[in-house]
């Protein structure tokens, strides 16, 4: 199984926020940048241990970014990520990020592919469902909890006064939020073997 997990840097929520040019343009310098939490604590750690269950899977991981995202793309390699893909791209506009996306994708075809539900900066929910759609594949948004079997995934997703249960067959896309894994810290051998990770 192929797994393909999107990450994204977005701005530590502890940081100090300023913005320049007669506050329309932020201001990046200082700021610490961290994975998307929603990419990270959820959609990450959820492959990983799909990885962990299944020890013939590949999980690979994505950005679409600058080099200035490196650091995170470590992060990830250290939580668990085999292989890293960097596409250098300065623009943030959402169907460049999805389209980015799915050209990757497309080419390593994955039978999963992870998104977060959201960035924490901008709050759009639109990557997921876009990449789906450009990859012609089922997609199950705000998922709290993910299992496979014989080739199936059962899906549970939030919706508006309670949850749904869906059962779909791979490849599939999913954008993931709280409940679907617990945060995972990197330990001293995987942040070691990060360094040499593709």
């Amino acid at each position: 199984m192929k797994i393909l997990v999107c990450i994204s840097k977005t701005p530590d929520t502890t940081a100090k926020i300023a913005f320049a040019d007669n506050n329309t343009k932020f201001a990046a310098d200082g700021v610490q940048w961290i994975i998307n939490p929603y990419d990270e604590w959820y959609a990450l750690v959820r492959a990983i241990e799909l990885k962990e269950a299944d020890t013939s899977a590949v999980l690979h991981l994505l950005n679409v970014g600058g080099a200035d995202s490196d650091p995170i793309i470590r992060k990830a390699l250290a939580l668990g990520g085999d292989e890293a893909i960097r596409v250098n791209s300065d623009n943030a506009d959402s169907f460049n990020i999805a389209s980015q996306i799915a050209a990757v994708a497309k080419e390593g075809a994955y039978d999963l592919i992870f998104t977060g539900k959201e960035t924490i900066d901008y709050n759009g929910s639109s990557i997921g469902g876009m990449v789906a759609e450009l990859l012609d594949l089922p997609y199950i948004s705000h998922a709290t909890k993910f299992d496979l079997e014989a080739g199936k995934a059962t899906v549970v997703r939030e919706i508006e006064g309670g949850e749904e249960t869906n059962t779909v067959a791979l490849p599939v896309v999913v954008s993931c939020q709280k409940g679907m894994a617990e945060q995972r810290i990197p330990n001293m051998k995987g942040i070691m073997g990060a360094r040499t990770k593709p």
